[in-house]
Formats: C-alpha cells, sequence, structure tokens
C-alpha cells in the first residue's frame, strides 16, 4: 500500500544506496592503493598483524644491512692482514738470506734496511687499516659486535688483536744485521705468521656466520613479506568484480528511488481523480 507521508520504499532505496556507496568506495581505494587494508575499519585484526609483521620485516631487513656491513669490515681487515703475511713472508726470507755465512756485515745491513721497511710498513697497516673511521687492527677496539635479528640478544662477535709490532705479532726491535739476530728475527716472525693465521681464521669463522646469519634472516623476511601481502595487499580479480558489482547496484538503486519518488505522485492522481 503506498503512503504519502512516510514513503519507506524511497527510504529504503536510500539506505541500500549509502551502504551500496560505501562498498563502491571500499572497491575504489583498495584498487588505487593497492592495499587491502587501509584502515582498522577494513579488517581490524588483519590491520593489526599486518602491522607486526611490517616491525618485524623492516628489523629484519636492517640486521641484514648490519651484518652486510660487518662482513665488509671484516674482509677489510682480512685484507688488511693478507699484505701484513706477505711483507713477513718477506721478512723471513730475508732472516735466512742473512743467516748464509756468504754475507758480509755490510751485506747484512743491507738487508737489514729493506727488513726494517717492511716491520715499519707492517706496524703502519696496523694503525692505518680503517672502516668508517675505526681502526680495525690496532687493538683499540678488541670486538666488534654485529645485530643479528630483531632481539637484543641476536648478535655476532668477532674478536681483533693489536696486529702491530709492539702488539700480538711481538715483532718490535727486530733485526737481521748478524747471524744470531737474524735465527732470533727468523722464530719471531714465523711465530708472528701463525698469530695472523689463527687471527684471519676467526675472522672467516666470523664472515662465515654473518652470511649464513644474512642469508636465513633474508629468507624469514621474504616469507614475511609474501604473508604480509597476502593479508594487506589488494586481490584485483576479487576488488574488480566488487566495483563492478556495485556499479551496477548502484544503478539500479537510483533507478528504484527515482520509482520510489513517483509514488506519491501517482496516489495525488488518484486522490484528484
Amino acid at each position: 500500500m503506498s503512503v504519502i507521508n512516510t514513503n519507506v520504499s524511497a527510504m529504503y532505496s536510500q539506505n541500500a544506496m549509502k551502504t551500496n556507496a560505501r562498498h563502491m568506495s571500499t572497491a575504489m581505494e583498495q584498487l588505487s592503493t593497492g592495499t587491502r587494508v587501509n584502515s582498522a575499519k577494513d579488517d581490524a585484526a588483519g590491520l593489526a598483524i599486518g602491522q607486526n609483521m611490517t616491525t618485524q620485516i623492516r628489523g629484519l631487513n636492517m640486521a641484514v644491512r648490519n651484518l652486510n656491513d660487518g662482513i665488509n669490515m671484516m674482509q677489510t681487515a682480512e685484507g688488511a692482514m693478507i699484505e701484513q703475511s706477505n711483507m713477513m713472508q718477506r721478512m723471513r726470507e730475508l732472516a735466512v738470506q742473512s743467516m748464509n755465512g756468504t754475507y758480509s756485515s755490510v751485506q747484512r745491513s743491507y738487508l737489514d734496511l729493506e727488513f726494517q721497511a717492511l716491520a715499519s710498513q707492517i706496524n703502519d697497516v696496523s694503525t692505518d687499516t680503517t672502516w668508517n673511521d675505526q681502526v680495525l687492527l690496532d687493538g683499540s677496539v678488541s670486538t666488534f659486535t654485529f645485530q643479528a635479528g630483531n632481539a637484543s640478544g641476536d648478535t655476532v662477535s668477532v674478536v681483533i688483536g693489536n696486529m702491530g709490532l709492539s702488539g700480538d705479532l711481538n715483532l718490535d726491535g727486530n733485526d737481521i744485521k748478524d747471524y744470531d739476530a737474524a735465527a732470533d728475527s727468523l722464530t719471531a716472525i714465523t711465530s708472528a705468521l701463525e698469530k695472523i693465521n689463527n687471527q684471519r681464521a676467526a675472522i672467516g669463522a666470523g664472515i662465515n656466520r654473518m652470511e649464513y646469519a644474512a642469508d636465513n634472516l633474508t629468507n624469514i623476511s621474504s616469507n614475511a613479506t609474501q604473508s604480509r601481502s597476502t593479508i594487506m595487499d589488494t586481490d584485483y580479480a576479487l576488488a574488480t568484480t566488487m566495483l563492478a558489482k556495485t556499479q551496477i547496484i548502484q544503478q539500479a538503486a537510483t533507478a528504484m528511488l527515482a520509482q520510489a519518488n513517483q509514488q506519491p505522485q501517482a496516489v495525488m492522481t488518484l486522490l484528484k481523480g
């Protein structure tokens, strides 16, 4: 039955249009932003989970950057020690050469000139090798710690000693000016080379651990990113279908509202007749 004072049909049509307009707006927002959950009203639980995942992912990605920086730092330190090792090998050759009885004192002093130059350069390497303004081989920083995860305890540490002549290498004051001095230097250099090798092994182990940790964190981050995408990102097929549906409904509701608004006029016409 038609009612003039209260047009119930028009009210139903208007309410349907308002509801449908919200759905249409949601579909358009999802399609334009690429995000399914743009506010808590879209999916409160999904938003909370997605934000937690974002926090985790950003922490993991930063940890990977930290580890890569740590790897680069340790590779710099090892590269410097390789040069020190090469120079010590030459010093060892000079010590063995100086121990030969065919050389005079003057000739041994010539050999010692190169020996001392190499020793000085080894010491310079220990004080001049830096990464981001941090000296790596002079013992001023004995333990380098790198953040390797989201938690405060997720760290990788590498210990580097003092690779200077007066430090762990213990080569300060050596010379090859005579047989006995050359023999003592030979023993000291052999010991220093062993220390270099041990230190390089420790650095290599640290680099390997950081590489494995970085690979693992990258894998975790990738999986978390995929999970977040499933929760937060727009399903374009679904959103496109929803937009088309709401557009059709909106057109139909508009037509029905027009029809509902004409009903009172029809009643008035009957009354006048």
